[in-house]
């Protein structure tokens, strides 16, 4: 394996070869002055650097070591700056701390305390260089532009998968922003028309004067203005897939020539009398409820059931669990790349704020949400102001696994007892344990009944109410 690049920022040439001996088992850079640290960091960017603060043409001084800090700092957020300082400075080390070095060590410098701190900061680096790697990977998922991790999304991927290589028409139902577009684009593309045209129209956003010749097109002369023959967006998806947007917004008028087209696939341009056999795949999509605009004869009960063979149902963002955090992750990383940014995360207020959000605009909320605060965050991490969101009051659950299995494992307890109607050998047996075992993990929790309050056994004592909480539970993290 390469050996890691170590940065040497040091004037003194006794020193220098000093550094050089001492660890071998880096690939050494020297910079006596700022210009060439800044210019080695650009090319080689180096996980760790040890760097004085004393450079020329301050040497006495500590303004060009600091200097030399901002930029390094500005150019590789990611790079372990380890100060070292003269007797006297340790005020300064601890200010060099403060604006992001990752420690300091004292002159005369000890050789193992500075290895120490050295493979110390090494493997901090690897650490992070790993977790940006797997951060910037996006959940496998078995559609293109589907981000998630979500069972319930990843349940509609399958169905996607399944119903693509068939010929029925399917109906995508979902909130704005959900993806309906990306999943119509998937069935098209994992079913045998991939090779054929895809077409979209949507239909809530082409006015109802223009919609019917936009869908079915027209002959020259059929209207003012029909200077040429136009082809409809029906005839162009011949032999491959025609996606009708928002098809709860389509003109009542329509929505019986296109149930006539639905039955026998032929269509007529307006002002002609030619009828025009095609083939076309259809799939539709809206965010409205159907069901209720049937009920008031605003949409066609025919032709929803004509398009909807297959239905799939699109959770909102807000049910999709951890996906928030995960495509906050896959955009950044995205945009970082697309703008030239380095924003490293999120402060704990922008993660509290993202994962409160109800996203009454979905992924395409996200998406814009991410793109505005990595071109306009000022620091390396993105907070809650940047996203223009609210920064929420919510504590973040710890995530120590200790403590997340005392508190799964407490509410299971709650859930069995309540289920047993609070007799404990019920609930000892719902719970796969012996009854003195139920009895001692209650105890761990602070969960009570009148049973164990009064110290009785028997059936009788059993049936007692529970009162959860009635003795404060011990500290999360420790167990009896």
């Amino acid at each position: 394996m390469a050996k890691p690049k170590l940065l040497i920022v040091e004037d003194d040439e006794g020193l220098c070869s000093q550094y050089r001996w001492a660890f071998p088992s880096c690939d050494v850079l020297m910079a006596p002055t700022r210009t060439q640290a800044v210019a080695l960091v650009r090319k080689e960017r180096p996980p760790v650097a040890i760097m004085d603060l004393g450079l020329p043409p301050d040497p006495d001084g500590v303004s060009e070591g600091f200097a030399t800090l901002e930029e390094v700092q500005r150019i590789a957020p990611e790079t372990k700056v380890i100060i070292v300082t003269g007797n006297g400075e340790r005020k300064n080390a601890l200010k060099a701390v403060a604006a992001g070095a990752y420690d300091f060590c004292e002159k005369p410098v000890e050789i193992e305390v500075l290895r120490t701190i050295i493979e110390r900061a090494l493997n901090l680096y690897r650490l992070e260089e790993e977790n940006r790697r797997l951060a910037s990977l996006p959940a496998r998922s078995p559609i293109d532009r589907i981000v998630t991790a979500s069972p319930a999304m990843l349940k509609v991927c399958r169905d996607i998968e399944k119903v693509a290589t068939t010929n029925v028409p399917v109906l995508l139902l979902g909130e704005s922003g959900t993806g309906k577009e990306a999943l119509a684009q998937a069935v098209h593309a994992l079913g045998p028309r991939a090779k054929q045209p895809f077409v979209a129209i949507n239909c809530g956003a082409i006015p109802e004067n223009l919609l019917e010749s936009e869908l079915f097109g027209h002959e020259r002369g059929a209207f003012t203005g029909a200077v040429k023959q136009t082809i409809g967006k029906i005839e162009s998806a011949n032999k491959g897939t025609l996606f009708l947007d928002e098809i709860g917004d389509l003109p009542h008028p329509l929505q019986v020539k296109l149930l006539r087209f639905l039955q026998d696939q032929i269509v007529e341009r307006i002002g002609g009398r030619q009828r025009i056999q095609v083939d076309v795949r259809i799939v539709s999509a809206t965010n409205q409820n159907l069901e209720s605009r049937m009920t008031d004869g605003s949409f066609r009960s025919d032709l929803f059931y004509r398009m909807n063979a297959v239905t799939v149902r699109i959770p909102p963002l807000r049910e999709r669990g951890g996906d928030v955090m995960l495509l906050a992750n896959f955009f950044l990383a995205r945009f970082n790349q697309e703008f030239g940014r380095n924003i490293r995360g999120f402060t704990d207020s922008a993660t509290s704020a993202l994962t409160s959000h109800t996203w009454p605009g979905n992924v395409r909320e996200l998406e814009n949400r991410m793109k505005r605060a990595v071109v306009m965050a000022d620091r390396r991490v993105i907070d809650a102001a940047d996203l223009e969101l609210a920064a929420s009051s919510d504590v973040l659950p710890d995530l120590d696994l200790r403590t997340a299995r005392l508190r799964a494992e407490r509410e299971v307890i709650q859930q069995a007892l309540a289920r047993s109607n609070n007799t404990l050998s019920a609930a000892a047996r719902l719970l796969g344990v012996s009854r003195p075992t139920l009895y001692g993990l209650m105890e761990v929790h602070g969960l009570e009944t009148e049973a164990t309050r009064q110290g009785e056994s028997g059936t009788e004592a059993e049936a007692g109410t529970v009162i959860a909480g009635s003795v404060p539970p011990p500290p999360l993290g420790r167990r009896g």
